[in-house]
């Protein structure tokens, strides 16, 4: 499994994903930290915008997951995390590494038993802090680390 920055390429497949417009996607890319995982049979150095599939960029077969991320004031924000467990454990890690380098802490808001996102954060030592905010009506579950 390869990890690599999201690109406007990208937004498609992303989209394919989480189940949004392309566009809010793209914004997305543009706004906020967008990191990928991707199956690592392909080559990480080749250029996205060559293969040619009917996305324009990379196929939603290809990505097997993303997250995007902002920091502000003293904790990194998770806005968006979704894939396979193990692509959402790798792409957690990341805000996670970053945090840990600005003793900031990460949060993570997730739909309620979403078992991907949830074993990826206990993995990586968060807590459960109950009820997070409703977005488009829909209840999220909040998660919290800690700076050490």
């Amino acid at each position: 499994m390869n990890v690599r920055d999201a690109l406007e390429a990208d937004a498609d497949a992303l989209a394919a994903i989480a189940d949004s417009p392309t566009d809010v996607m793209r914004n997305l890319v543009h706004d906020r930290t967008v990191r990928v995982a991707e199956d690592g049979s392909h080559d990480p150095n080749a250029d996205v915008s060559s293969s040619g599939s009917q996305y324009g960029g990379s196929d939603p077969e290809d990505l097997l997951g993303f997250i995007s991320f902002d920091a502000r004031e003293n904790t990194v924000h998770v806005t968006q995390l979704d894939g396979t467990g193990e692509a959402c454990r790798q792409l957690l890690a990341e805000p996670v590494r970053f945090a840990e380098r600005e003793s900031m802490a990460v949060e993570v808001l997730a739909p309620p038993e979403n078992e991907s996102i949830e074993s990826a954060a206990d993995e990586l030592g968060f807590t459960r802090e109950g009820r997070g905010p409703r977005f488009d009506g829909a209840q999220t579950v909040r998660f919290r680390l800690e700076p050490s």
